[in-house]
C-alpha cells in the first residue's frame, strides 16, 4: 500500500495528529502502516516477544518504552518473528539492537536509537492501553502511518 505521510496530512489535517520527530527507521520497509496495537514496557522486552509471537495480520506494534536509552527492546530474532507472523511494522520509543540485520527484514522498524545490551525479561509491562509520547496519544484500534517523512495518527483508515 504505498502512500506519503505529507499527503495524508494535506488530505486530512484535522484528522491526524503528528508525532513530534524523534524516530530513525531500522527496519527494511521504509514505509508502513497498519491498526495500532500497544505495550507499555520499561527495560524489559518480554511482552513484546509475546506479541510479535502472535498474528500480525497487518498490525503496527507500537511500544512505549519509555525513551530509555540504556538496554534494547527488539533485536533481530523479535524483529524476524515480526516478518514471520505478519507484521507490518513497530514502533519503539526505547532503542533497538542488531540494526544491521534488521535492515535487510521485509519490516518497519522504527525506533530512537540504538544500543547493544539486551533488557531484562520479568514480564512486566501492559498491553493494548492507550500510551503517550511525541505529543501524541497511540490508542488500539486506531491507526498509524509512517514513512521517511514521520508518523501520524488517526482514528480512522485514511487509505
Amino acid at each position: 500500500m504505498e502512500f506519503q505521510t505529507a499527503d495524508l496530512c494535506d488530505a486530512h489535517e484535522n484528522r491526524v495528529k503528528v508525532v513530534s520527530p524523534m524516530f530513525r527507521s531500522y527496519g527494511g520497509r521504509g514505509a508502513f502502516c497498519g491498526r495500532i496495537t500497544t505495550l507499555k514496557v520499561f527495560e524489559d522486552n518480554s511482552l513484546v516477544r509475546t506479541a510479535l509471537e502472535g498474528p500480525g495480520e497487518g498490525k503496527v506494534l507500537v511500544v512505549d518504552g519509555g525513551g530509555s536509552m540504556r538496554c534494547a527492546l527488539v533485536g533481530d530474532q523479535l524483529a524476524l518473528l515480526g516478518v514471520k507472523n505478519q507484521w507490518a511494522g513497530v514502533i519503539v520509543y526505547g532503542c533497538i539492537r542488531d540494526s544491521k540485520a534488521i535492515g535487510t527484514m521485509e519490516l518497519g522498524l522504527f525506533a530512537l536509537g540504538t544500543h547493544p545490551l539486551k533488557s531484562i525479561k520479568k514480564g512486566a509491562g501492559d498491553r493494548d492501553i492507550a500510551v503517550t509520547f511525541g505529543g501524541v496519544t497511540f490508542t488500539p484500534g486506531h491507526f498509524i502511518y509512517a514513512d521517511a517523512d514521520g508518523v501520524v495518527v488517526s482514528e480512522t483508515s485514511l487509505l
